[in-house]
């Protein structure tokens, strides 16, 4: 194999990492833009984010005027506030993702040139196995997303109900987020259809929205994995006899990587911490009153279809949570397993200046790293845990409140 066919196969396999977020987020134009980018690219791009926050507003602001100043029934106004939450979710998590395109830009060129430098098979082997997980992640979160949200949109859209107007039966396409009458007209034909149209197109943004911030901490999570556990080989190789010659070049090369690391979870960190509290705030109260439709739901004319949706819906907020929480757990336990390795290998084999080196390694990996939700929270399965337990009880609460 020459130079081209080794570089090549190293740009197809970083890419293979980032492929679905990058297909996420152009969809949204939220990928941010590099040196090779045409301005027809930016400029499409710029389009695209004119238009997506266009359908944004045409479903939130509408439906906020509904809630205010037109809905007098407690029940509907329950039913629009957990559509409204997430498609104010989704556009601040929007918002985020458009604000920190340089620093996704940072993090993508990180894991590409991190593909570069591992030339060993067995190197690759470890970042292609969290490579592999990841996109399952990924594509897993994308499917509960735009199948649970987008289905139930559908559902809604396309069931008939018949209001009295006056003396007139009317049949009326009955959206997830409401409209403001004096806006929009869902009673008449086509109003009602373009209605329907526009709020599907919204929700393919919302839900691309979330599962593009969902991958990319999915991602960046896994790929520090990747590293850290090749560190760990590394540090495993360090007592080879055979290499003691070259063992304090070894230790330069694993102490400098370990850097390299943790200034990408710093930089992960700084990304994502914004996105994490906002998911993890908006997941809690949609989880509460996700769970109060899917109650509610069974003591009224809900469909069974319906009320699946609903489930979906609930199971992907929850996957949602849960892989913020579960990396976070990750990458703080990777970090500090990084230390035991070096407490634990052959140190006694090493020349005493490069023992001593490994110090540097266990103080720095005693610090403990953590991922937060809006830098007050720690994710981890604990938060995870304490996330469901607030839901319920909020959920509690609203039954009791609407009971009485």
């Amino acid at each position: 194999m020459n130079d081209n066919d080794h570089v090549m196969l190293q740009r197809d396999a970083s890419d293979y990492s980032i492929q679905l977020n990058r297909w996420l987020l152009k969809l949204v134009g939220a990928w941010p833009s590099s040196a090779s980018t045409t301005v027809r690219e930016k400029v499409f791009s710029t389009i695209l984010i004119i238009i997506c926050y266009s359908l944004i507003a045409y479903t939130v602001i509408p439906c906020i005027l509904n809630i205010l100043f037109e809905e007098i029934d407690v029940q509907k106004k329950l039913r629009a506030i957990g559509p409204l939450s997430h498609w104010c979710m989704g556009g601040m998590n929007y918002f985020s993702l458009l604000f920190r395109r340089r620093d996704i830009h940072r993090c993508v060129e990180h894991v590409r040139t991190d593909w570069r430098m591992m030339t060993e098979i067995e190197d690759h082997h470890v970042m292609f196995k969290y490579a592999k997980f990841d996109r399952f992640v990924v594509g897993l979160c994308a499917i509960f997303m735009h199948g649970g949200v987008f289905s139930h949109t559908i559902l809604q859209g396309v069931t008939p109900k018949f209001e009295s107007i006056g003396n007139v039966s009317v049949k009326v396409r009955v959206l997830l987020c409401p409209t403001y009458s004096k806006f929009i007209d869902i009673t008449k034909s086509p109003t009602g259809e373009i209605a329907l149209t526009m709020q599907l197109l919204s929700s393919i943004v919302v839900n691309s929205v979330t599962a593009g911030a969902c991958s990319l901490a999915a991602v960046f999570a896994m790929h520090a994995c990747g590293q850290l556990n090749i560190l760990m080989r590394w540090l495993d190789q360090l007592d080879d006899r055979k290499q003691q010659d070259m063992v304090h070049h070894q230790l330069a090369i694993i102490v400098e990587h370990h850097l390299r690391v943790l200034s990408f979870v710093a930089q992960m960190e700084a990304l994502l911490n914004q996105i994490c509290f906002v998911e993890l705030l908006g997941c809690t109260f949609n989880l509460c009153m996700i769970g109060y439709y899917v109650i509610t739901g069974w003591n009224t004319v809900e469909t069974a279809m319906t009320v699946a949706c609903m489930m979906i819906i609930y199971i992907s907020m929850t996957f949602n949570i849960f892989i913020f929480c579960y990396i976070g757990e990750t990458v703080t336990e990777q970090c500090k397993q990084v230390g035991q390795i070096a407490y634990m290998t052959n140190w006694y084999h090493l020349p005493y200046k490069t023992a001593r080196g490994l110090i540097l390694i266990i103080s720095r990996s005693s610090s403990v790293i953590k991922l937060t939700a809006g830098k007050l929270v720690h994710l981890s399965i604990a938060t995870f845990g304490d996330v469901i337990r607030s839901s319920m009880i909020y959920l509690n609460m609203l039954r009791t409140m609407t009971a009485s």
